[in-house]
């Protein structure tokens, strides 16, 4: 992937370096602690605080980093990435507003509650920001078997952009409430799969439009989509459910089988338009 030319934006809190406190529990091995994360990939406030507290912690100071462009390189692709997501979505969503960017190690407190490395990335709607621990990427290229290129790693902080692009839309608040309304778990657990499905659509949006909003700055390159798939297939729910040596249950399913995430990145990126990215048709 081309990115090294690309504009940045700054804006990114930086608060690696100042502790945040490592994962609670004895026993509880790295890997499963990834696939913890992972099953909750994209999690809305109420997920993030009742895992927070079981690994340690929830609540602490709010903890402020420096605020700006990183000058580390994965800082940078951060900055890099996130700046082009955003162009990407100001000339798709008209009054797009970028979210905040805060980049972690461990843990850091959070609009929703504490958030840990173990949730993988995630984004808060309560403060609108993307929470990124850079590290977490090391667990799902050597633990989950994802990929480790760079489109993989940009696909991973388009889709939690695409989660505040769902939140500007309205779209968010319309899952939590028609989850209230669910007849059930498994049913309530449809709609938090469309809007996973529809945040990885978006991501595939951005990737189409990422080289005509940059100049060709920032562009895929031969081979970077397929690396994207590769690791949409590692995180599908099903794979994951069949890593931690359980059953695969579709019922329980949160954000989609490998198949159904590889297929709606396609869709995003085939069409390049939001438009192409209802999932909730027929819930």
């Amino acid at each position: 992937m081309r990115w090294q030319g690309g504009r940045t934006g700054g804006g990114i809190e930086d608060r690696r370096g100042m502790g945040g406190g490592a994962i609670a529990g004895g026993g509880i091995g790295v890997t499963v602690i990834a696939l913890i994360g992972y099953f909750v990939f994209g999690i809305d406030p109420n997920t993030t605080q009742q895992v927070a507290s079981q690994f340690g912690g929830a609540g602490a100071a709010q903890q402020q980093g420096e605020v700006g462009t990183p000058e580390d390189q994965a800082g940078r692709f951060v900055d890099v990435i996130g700046t082009n997501v955003n162009d990407v979505w100001a000339t798709k969503l008209q009054g797009y507003q970028p979210p905040n960017t805060v980049i972690y190690e461990q843990g850091t407190s959070t609009g929703c509650g504490y958030g840990q490395s173990a949730m993988g990335p995630f984004y808060c709607p309560t403060d609108q920001t993307v929470y990124l621990d850079l590290g977490f990427w090391r667990e799902m290229e050597t633990q989950l078997g994802a990929s480790g290129a760079d489109f993989a790693r940009a696909y991973v902080i388009a889709h939690e952009f695409g989660h505040h692009v769902q939140t500007l839309t309205g779209a968010s608040q319309q899952v939590r409430q028609a989850q209230q309304r669910a007849a059930g778990q498994a049913e309530a657990n449809r709609y938090s799969v469309a809007l996973e499905l529809q945040a990885d659509c978006y991501a595939g949006v951005w990737a189409a439009n990422a080289a005509a909003v940059s100049n060709g700055q920032v562009a895929l390159e031969a081979g970077d989509l397929q690396e994207g798939m590769r690791t949409a297939q590692a995180i599908g729910d099903d794979t994951l459910q069949r890593r931690g040596g359980g059953r695969v249950s579709p019922e329980s399913f949160t954000h989609g089988s490998s198949a159904q995430r590889v297929e709606w990145l396609q869709r995003g990126y085939q069409s390049g338009d939001p438009a192409a990215c209802d999932t909730f048709q027929g819930l």
